[in-house]
């Protein structure tokens, strides 16, 4: 028998899956005030959708993509992220011809071959918001102000809000030529993908969590001198927007996230109490990605946010809510002869919205009242042969040690008026 799930996986078990539906259930209050529509995409895609959207030279594509050939022998990728997917189906869908901006979320799983560690597994799930086509400023200022919304309801208030701009293709070649000036005689003394990126994608040694990497970094220029006027003027727009919402943020000339496809606007959400692994959320503007995929230059600008991060934050400081798997009313048979009232009376609780259950393991009345407590039941419904020749039911109060025999037709009314009390 195969005794374990593959490793980097985990599977979410109905005594914890509760938390997970809270999440969610913020989740969508929190996009339904923002005016964000749910969008679910496959699990997986064609492998040239990641290779053009998130970049060959990123390492999600050099060394964590789950990609396999299918039987029709075409190249298929289970989604590292969502962003690229929520892109490929706006021009599949034609989504661009509908009301603009096209305000979107999604919640689901996602696949990369990692260390698996705290809080990170290879099939691991995010949160994700994306608004296409509004150039300007606000936007951006509107999703970071929808991430921050969504962890602070959730009571994670001591967060940390990291912004750049990683400008756009006009003025990053002269960012690209100023850091590849400086990192030249360092080559040597960075790590071998850094030596990599130093080609192809510079700014990403800037990313690099290398320790020799950060310490050879120091002092190399800032993206913020070389803006061109646009991206000047949209960072200046976005910090003023967000001093406007009160929302504080810290400047960080080293964020750039590791993806290919951001322009101008990068940002990232620390949540301290979680130590190294503080980060919970990250995003950016990538205004050129649409064009690689095939669509006509559009803006757009997005953010992920790692929910087994969210969830481990949430128990390290106890911010959980209780979650119960307490019923109405239990139904207890009592004797093979009473199997099928109590099925039929069941089914009746059911379909009056009254959330219930009953025996299927033949046990004693003692063993059936010591098994509704687990629940616990609110009512616990017995019938015997003597409620079955009567037409009756013995009602019992759980929470108040009371009973009362009761015609079968009164039930449904004296649960509701308890759950009204």
């Amino acid at each position: 028998m195969l005794t374990s799930g593959p490793r980097g996986t985990k599977d979410i078990l109905p005594d914890s899956s509760g938390y997970w539906q809270y999440i969610e259930q913020v989740i969508r209050e929190v996009c339904h005030n923002f005016a964000y529509q749910e969008i679910r995409t496959p699990i997986f895609e064609h492998t040239e959708l990641f290779l053009r959207g998130i970049g060959e030279t990123t390492d999600i594509v050099e060394k964590e993509m789950y990609t396999f050939t299918d039987r029709g022998k075409r190249s298929i990728t289970l989604r590292p992220e969502n962003t690229a997917a929520v892109v490929r189906s706006y021009l599949d869908h034609k989504l661009y011809a509908g009301p603009q901006p096209a305000k979107l979320y999604y919640i689901g799983p996602m696949f990369r071959y990692d260390r698996p560690q705290a809080g990170r597994y290879r099939q691991f799930h995010q949160f994700g918001v994306e608004a296409l086509s509004a150039p300007g400023p606000a936007i951006d200022a509107e999703i970071i102000s929808l991430a921050v919304e969504f962890l602070n309801k959730l009571g994670l208030n001591d967060l940390k809000l990291l912004i750049n701009s990683v400008g756009c293709p006009v003025c990053r070649p002269v960012y690209r030529s100023k850091l590849q000036e400086f990192f030249r005689d360092k080559l040597s003394h960075v790590c071998p993908d850094c030596q990599s990126r130093y080609d192809r994608n510079p700014m990403r040694i800037l990313d690099c969590k290398n320790e020799a990497c950060i310490v050879q970094s120091q002092g190399a220029p800032h993206m913020s001198d070389c803006l061109c006027e646009e991206c000047g003027s949209h960072f200046t727009g976005l910090q003023a927007l967000l001093t406007a919402a009160g929302i504080s943020f810290v400047l960080n000339p080293r964020l750039v996230r590791g993806l290919d496809y951001y322009t101008k606007t990068a940002f990232e959400i620390q949540y301290a109490p979680l130590g190294a692994q503080s980060a919970v959320c990250g995003g950016g503007r990538y205004d050129g990605l649409i064009a690689e995929c095939g669509g006509q230059p559009t803006p757009g600008i997005g953010f992920a946010i790692g929910m087994e991060r969210v969830l481990l934050a949430l128990e390290k400081q106890e911010l959980l809510p209780s979650v119960t798997n307490a019923i109405e009313v239990f139904v207890a048979p009592l004797g093979q002869e009473t199997q099928a009232a109590a099925f039929e009376i069941l089914t009746e609780l059911r379909r009056a919205g009254i959330a219930a259950d009953m025996d299927f393991m033949n046990r004693s009345l003692k063993a059936q009242m010591k098994y509704a407590n687990k629940y616990p039941a609110r009512f616990v419904a017995l019938i015997g042969e003597d409620e079955l020749a009567q037409n009756k039911v013995m009602l019992k109060n759980m929470e108040a040690g009371s009973q009362e025999l009761i015609d079968k037709a009164d039930l449904i009314s004296m649960i509701t008026e308890g759950m009204e009390k």
